[in-house]
């Protein structure tokens, strides 16, 4: 099985944090970018792995959190395009992070 991204929106930074730490403790998946709207009152989350630990993530996580998720879904082997969009919104979060000083991680490569 291929990559997939898995997508969810959720009402509030506190419960998008809860759902993200239930979604990478229930299998081998990480965050590959995040979009905060309204305030933040509104956050969705992107996470990425293989098909599998994605679909298992993402339910754990709608099952789980602190607030149900206002939608989610599952994209195995996204489009090229899908593709461009994820990373286009990391490039913007991980950039503000490395200009604030605060990122902590990887060696970020623009």
């Amino acid at each position: 099985m291929g990559a997939s991204y898995g997508f969810i929106e959720i009402s509030g930074v506190v419960p998008a944090m809860d759902a993200l730490d239930i979604m990478c403790k229930t299998a081998d998946v990480k965050l590959a970018t995040w979009e905060r709207k309204l305030g933040g009152r509104l956050v969705t989350l992107v996470v990425e792995g293989q098909v599998a630990a994605v679909k298992q993530a993402v339910e754990a996580a709608c099952e789980k959190a602190v607030k149900k998720p206002v939608s989610s879904g599952v994209i195995a082997n996204p489009h090229p395009e899908i593709v461009r969009l994820v990373r286009l919104s990391a490039s913007r979060f991980r950039k503000e992070e490395v200009a604030e000083g605060t990122y902590v991680g990887q060696e970020v490569t623009f």
